[in-house]
């Protein structure tokens, strides 16, 4: 059994509470629109978690209002939504043991942020929240998950089994697998992505991550 030397987090639902706030946001972007379309916004985005916004935006368009989507409505969509969010998530309370685990252990592994948030916006959430010292990497999108992974495997030259992806989506989990590492699927929501799913480890957050990370 090897032991893990890296750990590659998910953000929001795995070290930041803010998967709340995304919602809202969804909700807040279709406010002129029917309750039931707001449903359907919101059921899409907390079936798909990780999935990068502008994906989302795509499919709510096309699918939904049966709309036509082009880059110009992505944009004016994704503005609105970062202004909605970015102080929030900025501000919100860190998933129980997050911190706790990344401020004590951040010289034992090497520590990585792979997030579905675009690329400047988490690297600038990651700083304001003063965070960005214990990672060696902060990634978003447009890159895909399991894109990022791969990377970061490559660039440092790291062990497929000897790195974890911690996450709290299906796109997290692909990530892990389709780069050959493990994975820790996180349920702080109450969305359970992973019920079909065979994963290392299902934990409601981070309060005892130390212990599951050694046994694997």
């Amino acid at each position: 059994m090897a032991t893990i030397k890296t750990v590659i987090f998910d953000f929001d639902g795995v070290i930041a509470d803010s998967v709340g706030i995304k919602t809202r946001a969804f909700a807040y972007l279709f406010r002129d629109y029917p309750q039931s379309v707001r449903d359907e916004v919101v059921k899409y985005h907390l079936e798909n978690g990780g999935k990068s916004r502008y994906v989302k935006f795509k499919y709510y368009c096309e699918n939904i209002l049966k709309k036509e989507y082009n880059d110009e409505i992505g944009e004016k969509l994704a503005a609105e939504f970062s202004e909605f969010v970015f102080e929030e998530v900025v501000r919100c309370p860190y998933i129980k043991g997050a911190i706790e685990f990344i401020e004590t252990n951040h010289e034992k592994y090497l520590f990585f942020i792979v997030s579905g948030t675009p690329d400047g916006e988490i690297k600038a959430i990651a700083e304001k929240r003063g965070i960005s010292k214990y990672f060696k990497e902060i990634l978003g999108t447009p890159a895909k998950k399991n894109e990022w992974v791969g990377y970061i495997l490559h660039k440092y030259n790291l062990l497929p089994d000897e790195t974890v992806f911690i996450g709290d989506a299906y796109d997290d989990y692909k990530g892990a697998v389709e780069n050959g590492c493990r994975f820790i699927g996180v349920n702080s929501g109450g969305h359970n992505p992973f019920e079909k799913l065979k994963i290392d480890f299902l934990v409601g957050d981070l309060s005892d991550i130390h212990e599951k990370i050694r046994t694997l």
